[in-house]
């Protein structure tokens, strides 16, 4: 882990595989007690969008290894009358010890980090969202010993969660399949270097959700309309439909399959309730 020291994580490509894997372990032994860690140091979280489980797990995390929290709020703080992002910055390096930032624009993270010299960490952006993939990464290890082999489906949005859930597939050397509506396919700088990353494992991008789920592993969803786009949500309904996580689509799957989703949910939409509240969602678990 003392690699990882002082370091920014921007991106899951900014970790090689055998990093993520001391991170999941140490979290499975932390998770279990046998691990306990006490610091002395300040986490900043700087949340431009909403957050419940991002903010609670920091937060709690933070306080369980004997740290502190301080909850930037934009609005109650100089950044939110316009203040420079680069100043704004070099304040918070000199207070803070680790900065975690959920933003739109990923480039305003790497604003961040080059001008604070502290670590950086991605609490989500428009492009990516790292740590929530960290956490399906370790609930897919718990439920099946390990993470090379396994396949996990993706279906909705090309979205920051399918670019994350995508590169870490990669880099642990699972098989990932992503299934969008035509033109809502996963950036293809992303698609790129997971297909570099990638190896010998597979990566599908297709259209068609019963080829991407079929024999699958962990099936995985998320919201039609990401935080931003709620103008458009409406409109995308009928374009998503062939693509909600239910009965039918799970039954093709692995019949040890898991279910997946990174919340919040819009229950009827892109999951059912049968489906989320069955015996295959691990859901609860992840969050």
């Amino acid at each position: 882990m003392e690699a990882l020291k002082g370091r920014d994580l921007l991106s899951l490509a900014d970790m090689t595989s055998a990093e993520i894997q001391d991170l999941l372990d140490l979290a499975a032994k932390l998770k279990g007690g046998i691990v306990n860690l006490r610091c002395n140091k300040v986490l900043g979280l700087l949340f431009y969008k909403a957050s419940t489980r991002t903010r609670v797990s920091f937060s709690v995390a933070m306080y369980q290894l004997g740290g502190q929290v301080i909850d930037l709020n934009p609005d109650t703080t100089q950044v939110g009358r316009g203040e420079p992002l680069i100043d704004t910055a070099r304040v918070l390096d000199r207070y803070l010890d680790i900065l975690a930032i959920r933003t739109f624009d990923q480039q305003e993270l790497a604003l961040f980090a080059k001008y604070a010299r502290i670590p950086i960490i991605n609490a989500l952006t428009d492009l990516e969202h790292p740590c929530q993939i960290l956490a399906d990464l370790l609930t897919v290890q718990e439920n099946f010993g390990s993470l090379a082999g396994t396949t996990l489906t993706y279906l909705g949005d090309g979205n920051n969660v399918a670019h994350s859930l995508m590169l870490g597939c990669a880099l642990m050397g699972m098989n990932v399949r992503i299934a969008t509506p035509p033109g809502y396919e996963p950036n293809p700088d992303i698609v790129e270097r997971v297909r570099q990353i990638a190896g010998g494992s597979e990566v599908i991008i297709t259209h068609d959700p019963i080829v991407a789920v079929k024999g699958s592993n962990v099936l995985y969803t998320d919201v039609w309309a990401s935080m931003g786009q709620e103008s458009s949500a409406e409109a995308r309904i009928p374009l998503f439909q062939p693509y909600q996580l239910n009965e039918e689509l799970l039954s093709i799957a692995d019949s040890n399959a898991i279910v997946l989703h990174c919340l919040p949910a819009h229950r009827g939409e892109e999951i059912t309730d049968e489906v989320m509240e069955g015996v295959q969602s691990r859901i609860w678990d992840k969050a």
